[in-house]
This record gives structure tokens, sequence and C-alpha cells, in this order.
């Protein structure tokens, strides 16, 4: 079957959906691709390139719906494109269907079998064709770019002869994945990086990428903040006066404020108020992810730039990863890729829409001339919402635990000791005195060996086993002493000692080193 990428026609679009690199590992599942004759050009993709990888450049996007069994987009599909889709065809691309009912009937009506990209679950499984985990990670990284172009000064600061350069201060309202990019990319570059999330549980991300995590002084803070698939859940009234309240404070302290707090079927919230961009400084600036939704501040307008009356810049551009179209358009063409993969389980170029398979079916919101949105609960997800909580115990329980785990660990070693001691009398009454001076030495060897790796954490294991294989290596001293030995037999063992403990010595050593090196700033 074939594949095809139209050119996007929505104005300002560069990416596309198809790159070069990607159409070579779509052939190896069996498929032909299509692609209108420049749609890649914008994205830095010539004609040439796609020609070079096998793909057959059409000259108009009418060919490429008419050629194409799997239309891939970007944008959702405008009604002129639609009206060029045919029955049995599948499409891909980002649709926003709790957003775009109308267009989910007009495809409905073409029979068409639409995979929304915006709908795949955020599952373990499914991070490889997580689009919009893509995207974001390419807004937050654009948009501190675009922060620092209309930013007066530097990021990091700077002591010269001509004076001191404080550091600008950035603080970043959301910590999904477009928020961490923005707060490494901010820190990267050497600005102080405050962040918020309603999710107490991420501080501990902000705070391992050199960023301050914004505590609020209020209960609900404290509570689970997170809705289903990875989003953060709406704020009460009480809380969001809270977060407001904190905001207030921090304005005028900020320079660069990078807004990112958006869920998925539902207007951007008001976080950043006109209030609040009045306390900032003049030259400071205010990007606002959440533009195409409504923006989270006040004074954002859709892809402008304003100011405001005390001379702060408020960023609302709606295009952010078409700004770096080549990267996008590599990964976005990536999780089409990926998403093929799962739709073609023999490898032979023939898809095959499986709606019991979670990913696929969360994902199709048009199939067989119905529409399936919304999915039901992926059972990944209603699996973990049927296992017990596990309840807290407290300190007597556990110190009560603790206690007979150490009492039943001694009654075993007791018992090992025990019937050690029977072995060793059993084989002593029969064995030469010669015989059992070595066998006791080495009975002892295993014992003290056992006990010293047992009560090692697992994490140590392998740095300990490697640094003590390398020590314990001095056997090679008793294998030199044989070499001389008159028995031939003797000898070949000797040698295979040396060899062998030449061999522990440095590859002990060797990993010791490499596990070090991993810790180690380059």
């Amino acid at each position: 079957m074939i594949i095809g990428a139209p050119t996007e026609i929505v104005e300002g679009e560069k990416r596309v959906a198809l790159t070069p690199q990607s159409a070579l590992a779509l052939r190896k599942l069996g498929y032909d691709c299509v692609v209108q004759a420049g749609a890649g050009e914008a994205a830095r993709f010539t004609d040439a390139a796609y020609a070079e990888a096998g793909v057959e450049v059409l000259p108009t996007a009418a060919d490429v719906w008419a050629k194409a069994d799997v239309v891939a987009k970007v944008r959702p599909p405008e009604p002129s494109e639609v009206e060029m889709a045919r029955s049995g065809q599948i499409l891909i691309s980002f649709l926003y269907p709790a957003q775009n009912a109308e267009l989910l009937e007009a495809l409905k009506g073409k029979g068409v079998t639409t995979l929304a990209m915006d709908m795949v679950p955020r599952i373990s499984r499914a991070q490889k064709m997580d689009a919009l985990s893509s995207m974001a990670n390419i807004a937050g990284y654009r948009a501190v770019i675009e922060a620092g172009n209309n930013f007066g000064r530097f990021f990091t600061g700077q002591i010269t002869a001509a004076g001191k350069v404080p550091p600008a201060k950035v603080l970043v309202i959301g910590a999904g994945v477009a928020g961490l990019a923005a707060i490494g990319t901010a820190t990267s570059l050497g600005a102080i990086t405050y962040a918020f999330d309603v999710r107490p549980e991420v501080a501990e991300q902000i705070e391992s990428m050199g960023a301050e995590f914004v505590y609020l002084d209020f209960e609900e803070a404290q509570q689970d903040g997170a809705a289903t698939g990875g989003y953060a859940a709406p704020s009460s009234p009480e809380f969001r006066e809270a977060q407001l309240k904190k905001f207030r404070e921090l304005a005028p302290e900020m320079d660069i404020v990078i807004s990112t707090a958006l869920i998925p079927g539902r207007p951007a919230p008001k976080l950043w108020l006109e209030d609040m961009v009045a306390a900032m400084k003049p030259g400071s600036v205010v990007v606002d992810l959440a533009a195409e939704r409504g923006g989270n501040c006040d004074l954002t307008v859709a892809d402008e730039v304003v100011e405001s009356a005390n001379g702060v810049k408020i960023i609302g551009y709606t295009d952010f990863p078409s700004r770096m179209a080549t990267q996008s358009s590599t990964l976005y063409a990536t999780n089409i890729r990926h998403m093929m993969d799962d739709l073609t389980p023999g490898k032979d170029g023939a898809p095959v829409v499986n709606m019991e398979d979670d990913v696929i079916r969360g994902a199709t919101v048009t199939h067989e001339g119905a529409v399936t949105f919304p999915p039901p609960p992926p059972k990944v997800q209603a699996i973990a919402k049927q296992q017990p909580k596990k309840v807290e115990e407290s300190a007597e329980e556990k110190a009560a635990r603790e206690v007979a785990t150490l009492k039943a660990a001694n009654n075993r070693q007791t018992w090992m000791l025990v019937i050690g001691a029977i072995v060793t009398f059993l084989v002593g009454s029969v064995a030469p005195a010669s015989f059992m001076q070595h066998f006791i030495v080495f009975a002892l060897s295993v014992f003290v060996g056992f006990q010293v790796i047992w009560n090692v954490a697992h994490s140590l294991h392998t740095p300990l086993m490697a640094i003590t294989n390398a020590i314990s290596s001095i056997i090679i001293l008793g294998a030199l002493l044989q070499i001389g030995s008159s028995s031939a037999i003797v000898v070949i063992l000797a040698a295979l000692s040396v060899l062998m403990a030449s061999v522990n010595i440095f590859g002990g050593f060797l990993v010791t080193r490499r596990m070090l090196a991993m810790f180690q700033k380059s």
C-alpha cells in the first residue's frame, strides 16, 4: 500500500509529516511513499532528497490524496482536503476531536478511518508515538529562545570591567513536557529559574534540573493535582486564589515568565493577569504557550507580540514547533512511522486497525462509518485503578517488622553454622589432617565472602564485585608458585589460573573505571 504526505495548507505551517529518513523506514514495513512537490521545502527537505530515498514526488495535493491509501498530515484537514478523501482511506494527523465535532462528522461521512496523533494514550508502550510530547518539547525550548530574542539582557550573570550584569530570573508555569524543556533550556543558559505546578510530585524533577520549585502554603497543594492522561487537573477556586496571590508576589522579581498551563479540550486558564504584567519591570517578557486556546495571560493576542503600557512584551505565537520545522518534522515523522509500525503487525505493507489495541483504539476517532470518539479508558489504566492502595504503617509496626526480619535472619544464620559444623565434623572424621586445614580455610572464606556480598545494597553490587574481583586475584601469586612444578597437570592448571586471574584483574578495574566515569562531569 501507499503512504502519502501533502503540503500543509495552513498559513505559516512549515512542518511536513513525511521525511526522507522516515520514508526509508516505512519502505522496510512494506509501504511505498509519495509526497507532494515542495511539501518539505520549508523544513529543508528537498524533492531531490525524497526522490533519492525512493519517494515518488507528485505535482499536486489531489494526486497525493488520489494515490495514497494512508495520508499523513500535521494540521487537521481543511474542508477542501476532506473533499479529496475517499472511503476506506486512513488519515493520520493532529485532529483535536473534542473541538472539531463537525470535522469528525465530515470524515465519517467520507468513510475515512482517522487516527488523531493528539489522542495517543499516555502509557509507557505509546511513548514512541506521543507526538504531543515531541512537539511540546520543541515548543518549550523555542519559548526560551524567543524570550531571549525579545529580552534586553543576558540570561547568565557576568562581572566585567564595564560593570556587573545580574542573571535573569525566569518563572515557568506548568512542569509538563514543555515546561521541563523550558526549565532545562533556561537553566543551561545561566538564568535563575523558578517553576510552579499544581502537582507537588514534580518538585523533585524540577529541582533535579537546577530550578527552584515554588511551593504554596495551601492544603490542596499537598494533594494529587494530576488528572488522567498525565495532565494537571483543574484547581478549586480556593487553590486558584492562593496561586494568584503567589504569582503577584513573584511578578515584580521575574524578568521572564513562560506559561505552559493547558488541559486538552479546555480553554486555557488565566494565570498571569493584567495587574501582574503591570507589576513586572520594563523590558520583561511573557511567553504564552497556551495562546492557541485563549492564553494564560490576560494580554495575550494569538500569533502576535504585544507590548503593555509599562513596556512588558507578551509573545503569543501559536507555531513554536513550526519555527523549528526541520527538527519538529523529523520527530513528528518518526512518531508517524512508529504508529505505522503498530498498524502493520505483519510488516507486509497492510495496515490493520485493531480496535482491541489500547493505543490504536485510543487514537482512532472515526472508523467504518462511525465516530469512535471519545475512546474508553485504556485497559492498563483500569487495571491500575483496581489495585488496592497501600496502607501506611505506623512507626511501631515498622519497628516490629524490622525486628522480626532481623530475628529470622539470625535464626537462619545459626542453623547454617550448626549444619556447617556437623558437615565439617563428618568430613574430618575420615579425611587426612592436611586436607582439613585447606578445607576449613576454604569454608571460612566462602562464609565471609557470602556475608560481605549479601549485606551490600543491590545498587552497589556491580562496582563492588568489580573491585573485589580485581583485589581477590591475589590468587595469581599462588598460581605463579606452581608454574615450576614437576607435574605437567599442575603446570597447565597454574597457567590457566594466571590467565584467568589476569583477565579478572584488568577487567575488574576497567569496569570500575567506566562506572565511576558515569558520575563524572565532562
